[in-house]
């Protein structure tokens, strides 16, 4: 039984119906193809509906869903009976076959292609080269048979018009080692005339419309289906085929099954003569038929690699022995289309039966030795025409309904007979059942002296002219008793029947009124003896290999070749009898309207094809008694949770007892029968019952499998994190211990150092320990500093720390600080570079001294002062401890103004090489000098003014937050405070040309000393 699926999408197997009837069985047929459910099961059998739309059921996700499931496990689908048949085939070492029937258009050939994906997809796990090609092979034969064997009809644009029956040979690993493929009967008519809206095989269109330029030069042929009389006859139709990607798709298809370059072009070849063929035109010059496009004659000629003279022999005469006499007897123009009509369906004949062969040539098992390779089995594929009624049904009807009645035979008797042998086996007793035998029509077809074939036979072979109106007559004389047989004239009411015409056959699957009309030449199938010769004498090997008949002599006498109706009588028995010898089963395909469309479901045409299937026997068969059969193990897998004596696991004798116990726990014991090996249950309503039981139960498990999963996965999750923060801490602990034991090896003699381990490498510090090393760092930067400190002689300390000092407010700012020289300072006091005024200035500073009782003086230099006009003045400037004197070197150095250097709000200095120095004051009248008359006179002692003057201040704690930086061009200025951002401004100057620097203590932006900053420094 198929997964339980929602009601909504209604039974998923017929068989669970609650009534056996086709109003039920056409109802559930409908609402599951308009839910999207195109397949239903009827027990093993699947019933599958054309969507009519692509569909997302047959990728990589499906195939593993369906593979190695049983078919009850998961809900219908074409890829459950491809594993089963897989399964039975490697399981018991048994050839299997899976048999597609259905009209056309019901999508068979869809069907078959994804059974070859599903096998392809499920085989060869190792992924041996051998087998890959293989597979290969036997996917690609699809698409080269297609466009050989198929073509567009009113009712599928991709339909078989040929019968297929594939093997696939598998080792004993259920490897695919080759195959071997069967074609019946091509519809070789369509090749010369096709009914209004079709169109002939795909091959001609994918040529003319997919050939390369080149290639269609070299066949004298041009990419217009219109231009050639055989191919037109069905008008201009529109396909939903590509027909220029399929050229391609086939010719790299051939290449890889192995068809050679020439054999590829000798194909074309024939196509190519094929559409020449059909506008040759015959026309009568009084007693003598001539040929009125005689340039083709040369063309086909060189397409077929034989002479002109020879092709136009073959057309216009035929030679006839009588006795040791040939003469040439010349045919009318009537005959010579008539032979070249023969002709071009023989060539295209031979063309498909040679390319079957040939792929049969290189899939087909080799050198296989069962003793030393293993058992050799087989899945078959059998996709075969169904049954056809057209509005005119000639021989290839009734030859095509002939098959589907003995395959439905073959269907019914297995069906049933698998039926009877599973009660048998079981120990069931077995109830009979009434269906349709079919037995009688397929002997009014085939038996002996007495069938419509034998009588076909019998009129062919006739002396004399044998009409088709004759062979109606004899059909009338021998079948007129028999009860599935009609004509006009053994029912003369019957005016939907054509006198000396039309005949019926009640058929299984419906009445069909056949067409006498061309059964005696389509049965002779007459091809004349001279084009045989011809193409046998052909210089293409591969055209000479397609006729070996024509190596006879004229004169030799050979055996009578059998019917086309025979041969194809002779196939079907033979298939019938391969079948027999195989497990099958079953695909029943159904084609929902003939407008095909995804939507529409015409209820008619989908019961007429529902009876001539005959799947109401087949739920009829199957519901023999018992809707539902399952082994005992299997049966208890699936229920067991039901019942309290089975879950988990039962403590019983036997699975049998088991499944006794837990049926009389549901009190079901009136409804069931038990089997050897099977429980088998009379209805469904019991089966829904367990199911819906079971599904309650489920819940429950799932609940409880969860909660006792959760907590697993919890207590593996806690174990787990609790072990990684065990293994992190010992880590972090190793780690740490490892790095402070590696910097106490490489510092522990840095005190020995002469650089004190400045050299020496750091370690890496673990993550963790970053901050810690920064700390580190800093510490030893710290007591480096502190030794070398310590080494500074105590006289020239203040020196170090000024110049320490301005390091930290002038680095990267200006070049030069003057850092290679002694600072001395006082330098207006030194007769290097005061040499005449030493004494005045030595007097003016004690005078100083005494008046304004400073402790230190900190810096003096000659300057010259600039004024707010431009202009300058030689001056001095001496700053000591407290102030700030501006003085007149001019004048004994007589103090002309008096800064207290409290009042001294900032400096200014730029960061050129220039000596300039702006002094900021809180009365806003700024002081702006340039140092100079300096010995020597290129030294820059700005480095040295701003040291002193910012260690001064640091060492007196007299700096409120530290230094102001003012670092921009003249158009663009950025201030950093206390290495942080503050304000931004946009500054121009006239003064300074260069990138300046201020070096301020903190005042606000907006101040007046600010806006003056602004106004008289960087206007």
């Amino acid at each position: 039984m198929a997964e339980q699926e929602s009601l909504e999408f209604g039974k998923a197997d017929f068989v669970l119906m609650d009534t056996i009837n086709v109003t039920e069985f056409m109802a559930n047929l409908k609402l599951r193809f308009e839910k999207g459910r195109i397949y239903t099961y009827i027990g093993e059998v699947i019933v599958s509906v054309n969507p009519y739309r692509p569909m997302n059921i047959y990728g990589k996700d499906t195939i593993e869903q369906y593979k190695g499931r049983e078919l009850y496990e998961r809900p219908p689908h074409l890829f459950a009976i491809a594993d089963a048949t897989y399964k039975a085939m490697k399981r018991r070492s048994k050839d299997t076959c899976i048999v597609i029937s259905g009209e056309s258009g019901a999508g068979k050939t869809e069907a078959s292609k994804y059974i070859m994906q599903f096998i392809a997809a499920i085989t060869n796990p190792s992924q041996r080269q051998e087998v890959e090609r293989v597979k290969n092979m036997l996917l690609k034969s699809n698409c080269v048979l297609e466009a050989f064997g198929n073509a567009k009809t009113n009712r599928n644009d991709n339909s078989s018009r040929f019968g297929k029956y594939m093997d696939i040979n598998f080792d004993f690993k259920g490897d695919p080692i080759g195959g071997h493929i069967i074609n019946y009967l091509l519809e070789k008519s369509r090749v010369i005339v096709q009914q209004r809206g079709e169109r002939s095989f795909h091959s001609f269109y994918q040529l003319l419309l997919g050939g390369p330029e080149k290639l269609l030069r070299s066949l004298y042929i041009e990419k217009n289906a219109a231009a050639y009389n055989f191919i037109k006859s069905g008008g201009v139709v529109k396909s939903a085929i590509n027909d220029t990607a399929h050229f391609n798709l086939v010719a790299d298809a051939m290449k890889v099954i192995g068809f050679t370059a020439d054999e590829i072009q000798t194909v074309y070849k024939i196509i190519a003569t094929i559409l020449h063929l059909g506008n040759l035109k015959f026309s009568m010059d009084g007693d003598s038929t001539l040929i009125e496009s005689s340039k083709l004659v040369s063309v086909i000629a060189e397409l077929l690699s034989t002479k002109t003279d020879a092709v136009e022999k073959a057309l216009l005469y035929r030679t006839v022995a009588t006795g040791r006499d040939v003469i040439d007897k010349q045919h009318t123009d009537q005959e010579a289309s008539y032979g070249r009509d023969a002709f071009a369906k023989a060539i295209y004949d031979r063309l498909f039966c040679w390319i079957v062969n040939r792929i049969n040539d290189i899939i087909e098992v080799k050198n296989y030795d069962a003793r030393i390779h293993g058992k050799n089995t087989v899945i078959g594929v059998l996709d075969i025409y169904g049954f056809e009624i057209f509005d005119n049904n000639s021989l290839e009807q009734f030859c095509i309904n002939y098959c589907n009645e003995k395959l439905q035979q073959l269907f019914i008797q297995l069906v049933l007979k698998q039926e009877q042998e599973e009660y048998q086996r079981e120990g069931i007793p077995w109830r009979h059942i009434d269906y349709f035998n079919n037995q009688i029509i397929v002997d009014l077809v085939e038996q002996q002296h007495k069938g419509i074939i034998s009588i076909l036979d019998d009129a062919c072979v006739n002396v004399g002219k044998v009409t088709d109106k004759m062979f109606l007559e004899a059909l009338n004389t021998k079948l007129q008793k028999h009860a599935h047989f009609s004509s006009r004239k053994l029912c003369a009411s019957d005016k939907t029947l054509e006198f000396e015409r039309d005949f019926r056959i009640k058929h299984y699957a419906g009445h069909v009124v056949y067409s006498v009309v061309g059964f005696i030449d389509k049965n002779k199938d007459t091809l004349f003896q001279d084009f045989k010769r011809l193409m046998y004498n052909s210089s293409n090997p591969v055209l000479k290999n397609m006729w070996p008949e024509g190596k006879l002599s004229i004169t030799e006498v050979t055996k009578r070749p059998l019917t086309a109706a025979t041969l194809f009588k002779n196939s079907m028995i033979a298939l019938v009898e391969n079948l027999e010898s195989k497990e099958p089963y079953y695909v029943r395909c159904i084609k929902p309207n003939d407008q095909k469309s995804p939507l529409l479901f015409d209820e008619y045409r989908c019961q007429h094809q529902v009876e001539y299937l005959g799947l109401m026997e087949n739920v009829r068969v199957r519901r023999a008694g018992f809707a539902y059969r399952q082994t005992y193990e299997r049966f208890l897998q699936r229920y067991k949770m039901i019942s309290e004596f089975t879950w988990p696991n039962h403590d019983m004798r036997s699975d049998q007892e088991a499944v006794k116990k837990l049926v009389e726990c549901g009190e079901f014991q009136h409804d069931v029968a038990y089997g050897k090996t099977k429980l088998f249950i009379r209805t469904p309503k019991t089966l829904f019952t367990l199911e819906e039981r079971r599904t309650r139960m489920i819940e429950r498990i799932v609940l409880f499998l969860q909660k006792v999963w959760r907590g697993t996965l919890a207590r593996l999750r806690y174990k787990r994190t609790r072990a990684v923060s065990i293994i992190i801490n010992h880590y972090r602990r190793y780690k740490v211990k490892s790095y402070i034991r590696e910097v106490g090896r490489r510092f522990q003699s840095v005190g020995t150092m002469k650089d004190y381990g400045k050299h020496v490498k750091w370690p890496t510090p673990p993550k963790i320990l970053r901050k810690f090393d920064e700390t580190l760092h800093s510490v030893y930067q710290r007591w480096r500093a502190f030794l070398l400190i310590r080494s500074v002689p105590p006289a020239d300390l203040p020196q170090v720390k000024a110049k320490v000092a301005a390091l930290e407010n002038l680095k990267g700012q200006r070049g030069d600080l003057g850092f290679q020289r002694s600072w001395e300072g006082n330098y207006l006091a030194t007769k290097r570079d005061n040499p005449q005024m030493t004494p005045a200035f030595s007097a003016r500073a004690n005078e100083l001294k005494r008046k304004d009782k400073y402790m230190s003086p900190l810096f003096s230099s000659h300057v010259r002062k600039i004024n707010r006009f431009n202009k300058s003045e030689d001056r001095a400037i001496f700053i000591t401890d407290r102030h700030l004197y501006k003085l007149d070197p001019m004048k004994q150095y007589q103090v002309m103004k008096t800064i207290p250097l409290y009042n001294v709000t900032g400096m200014s200095v730029s960061t050129g090489k220039d000596q300039l120095v702006v002094f900021h004051t809180k009365e806003n009248k700024d002081l702006i000098v340039c140092l100079h008359k300096m010995e020597p006179a290129n030294e820059n002692r700005i480095g040295e003014l701003v040291g002193v003057v910012a260690n001064h201040f640091r060492r007196d704690n007299n700096c409120r937050g530290g230094f102001f930086f003012f670092f921009g061009l003249a158009s663009r200025t950025k201030i950093y405070g206390g290495g942080k951002k503050s304000t931004s401004a946009t500054l121009t100057t006239k003064i300074l040309v260069n990138k300046v620097l201020n070096c301020n203590w903190p005042i606000s932006p907006t101040s007046a000393t600010w806006k003056k900053v602004r106004k008289d420094t960087f206007r």
